[in-house]
């Protein structure tokens, strides 16, 4: 595992990356409020064995990346697309295989309209279509409205007050399978002790641009493979059958069960199947 910051326009973007550059290139995009460390350096080593050079990030206002004050946010979604593509450039990597998660999986879209020659193939993980959707599917479940409305009395300048918030909240997104407790809070403590500005990742909820590109998914022509958990209730799961008819050239992997997350049980499914992406592209 390497870290190494790439500079774009006066942002500074902190990335990792493992595995032998000289293999074809996988980006991991993550979603809203969540650094790179959501992509577990496990998970990150185990689809680097698989003959791929893995490099993960951290957006703006999340892990070391610039930071903003809460409330401020001086960027549009295209920029994260923009971030992205300037990570490639860094790199030297021409062409890449871009993996997105949730605010992630919607960067890619968009990435793969307006760099569409920078892109392979695209995996769209619990996100939802940058288009319009099927008005008849749920809206996020009302459990992480009342939750989110207790942001108030945590002490975000302290960590384990930090830790039993964010707790609750994994509790809620969670799904039907059983999570982890202590890896999960061993991710929230490290990304707590990391992060320049802990509460920046707020500023995410604020995000707004990309309208030019909204409404054009008939244009990607990658292999796409959308990946999507059944009982996620931040992204119903229903949002990926519409992404299903709307891509011209994709797959729909479901996790039975699972929810918004990246579930340890579901990681050899999910590398498994962004390699037979991978593969249907060669």
């Amino acid at each position: 595992m390497n870290e190494k910051f790439v500079n774009n326009n006066n942002v500074s973007l902190c990335t990792e990356s493992f595995g032998n550059n000289s293999n074809p290139a996988i980006l991991l995009s993550a979603g809203a409020t969540v650094s790179m460390l959501f992509w577990d350096e496990d998970f990150c080593r185990k689809l680097a064995d698989k003959g791929f050079y893995v490099i993960r990030y951290d957006n703006r206002d999340v892990g070391k990346s610039t930071n903003y004050p809460t409330g401020t946010i001086p960027y549009s979604i295209v920029d994260f697309v923009d971030d992205a593509i300037a990570i490639l450039d860094d790199y030297g990597i021409e062409k890449v295989h871009f993996v997105g998660m949730s605010l992630g999986g919607m960067v890619a879209q968009i990435a793969a309209l307006k760099y569409p020659k920078r892109m392979l193939s695209l995996t769209l993980f619990s996100t939802m279509p940058w288009a319009d959707s099927d008005s008849n599917i749920p809206e996020m479940d009302k459990r992480i409205l009342k939750y989110q409305s207790k942001a108030i009395s945590v002490d975000w300048t302290n960590e384990d007050s930090v830790v039993r918030y964010m707790l609750e909240g994994l509790h809620i997104v969670s799904g039907k399978k059983p999570y982890d407790i202590i890896r999960s809070e061993k991710l929230i403590r490290a990304e707590f002790n990391r992060a320049n500005n802990y509460i920046s990742m707020f500023n995410h909820a604020a995000i707004q641009g990309g309208d030019e590109y909204y409404n054009r998914l008939n244009e990607i022509n990658l292999p796409t493979l959308i990946i999507h958990g059944t009982e996620d209730v931040v992204c119903h799961f229903n949002h990926a059958k519409v992404m299903l008819n709307k891509l011209k050239n994709a797959k729909l992997i479901e996790l039975e069960g699972t929810g918004h997350e990246l579930h340890v049980q579901d990681w050899d499914i999910i590398i498994n199947g962004i390699v037979e992406n991978i593969k249907h592209k060669e």
